[in-house]
């Protein structure tokens, strides 16, 4: 072969590929349409349709109520500190909302202090904004704390009071902080939803990476193998996008009625999701192990099926985390392939490369194990003793 020819993805030697083989690489073909697709948009307005309605309500609710009730005539805090509070961001957890609001609170009290103590004037707003930021740093680490702390200061300095009043615009923060956490408990933003798909995301990700290594294995295909450790690399992202939604789903959980039957399902998914964090570090070695044999080009046809079998007992856990009763069936495939994890007996006579794949493999099936229901010392005694 000439230095200016290219082998074939995936196969050395000037063999022809195989058919049945995914290419490494494939043209993507770029349509006019493309660019101006508007379906991105509309994905975007559909997941956030609940957190948009939970705030026209809550923001609503919080304006009637200060209007109606406290005779306010412009309660403008009363709807900002909720809108503000509340977000569209994937993070709905209650003690996150109650952040916000105390650090807005925190903003206006400063700001009513200094009208009662300055008046109005340019220096005083200069002033109030930064002590507003002073003390918010303090109190928070979280940079969001003080910025919001000091919008809603602005506010109080900027804007004329309706009532002349003093502190009738921090009664106003407070009731749209209420107003923010009863929407939250009340009409709940239902993070499962962006949880599961967080698990599909996931495991759809680790199967690729699990296949792309065990074809890498099976044809011994190193630029294959570099492909699955890049794979492997970028499933951490992905693990840590599930425990944000996870979290704040186990959070509302806590206070929302209509969640509360959903806490074992919650449990359950915590588990699973414990296991994947760890399963996902331990495939990152196997993939550097793959990496590194594949450089003599040599098939490896059993570590090649015990990797991609373990992909498929991953594809039963999470099919376990939508139907618990496949729980016993990734349990038994999973105990079944961990029985044979004996480095000697899978690869007799190898070197010590070769078993210290089959090696890296044995933690690995653990955490799945562990994320199919399996207690960790079962787990780990299930693996035969080397």
């Amino acid at each position: 072969m000439s230095a200016g020819t290219r082998e074939p993805d995936g196969i050395g030697g000037g063999q022809m590929p195989d058919p049945s083989v995914p290419p490494l690489t494939a043209a993507v073909p770029v349509r006019i349409r493309d660019r101006f697709d508007l379906r991105p948009g509309l994905r975007r307005v559909r997941s956030s349709a609940l957190p948009i309605a939970q705030i026209v309500v809550a923001a609503t609710g919080a304006y009637v109520f200060a209007y109606f009730v406290l005779g306010h005539t412009t309660p403008l805090l009363a709807a900002t500190v909720t809108v503000a509070s509340l977000g569209l961001v994937r993070d709905a957890r209650p003690r996150r909302v109650l952040e916000t609001v105390v650090g807005m609170i925190v903003g206006i009290l400063i700001a009513e202090v200094l009208l009662l103590l300055a008046g109005h004037g340019w220096w005083q707003m200069g002033l109030a904004l930064l002590v507003t930021l002073v003390v918010a740093r303090f109190l928070s680490k979280q940079a969001s704390f003080a910025i919001a702390a000091a919008i809603q200061s602005l506010i109080v300095l900027i804007t004329p009071s309706s009532t002349g009043v003093p502190f009738s615009r921090l009664l106003d923060g407070a009731v749209g902080g209420v107003a923010a956490l009863i929407a939250t408990a009340l009409i709940p933003r239902s993070p499962r939803g962006e949880a599961r798909r967080d698990v599909v995301v996931l495991f759809r990700a680790f199967d690729s990476a699990v296949t792309t290594l065990g074809l890498a294995l099976r044809l011994g295909d190193r630029a294959r193998a570099e492909r699955g450790l890049e794979k492997a690399r970028a499933l951490d992202p992905l693990v840590r996008t599930w425990r944000e939604s996870l979290e704040s789903s186990v959070a509302i959980a806590r206070i929302s009625p209509w969640l509360w039957t959903k806490r074992g399902e919650l449990v359950r998914a915590e588990r699973v999701l414990a296991a994947m964090d760890l399963a996902t570090r331990n495939l990152r070695v196997v993939a550097r192990r793959t990496a590194y044999l594949t450089d003599d080009r040599v098939t490896r046809p059993v570590a090649a099926e015990l990797l991609l079998s373990l992909g498929r007992g991953a594809a039963l856990v999470e099919q376990s985390l939508h139907d618990i009763s496949l729980e016993p069936v990734a349990q038994e495939a999973l105990l079944g392939i961990a029985r044979h994890l004996d480095p000697a007996e899978v690869t007799p006579g190898a070197g010590f490369g070769d078993q210290n794949l089959i090696a890296a493999l044995r933690p690995l099936v653990v955490d799945l194990l562990v994320g199919a229901g399996v207690a960790p010392d079962r787990a780990r005694s299930a693996i035969p003793r080397i």
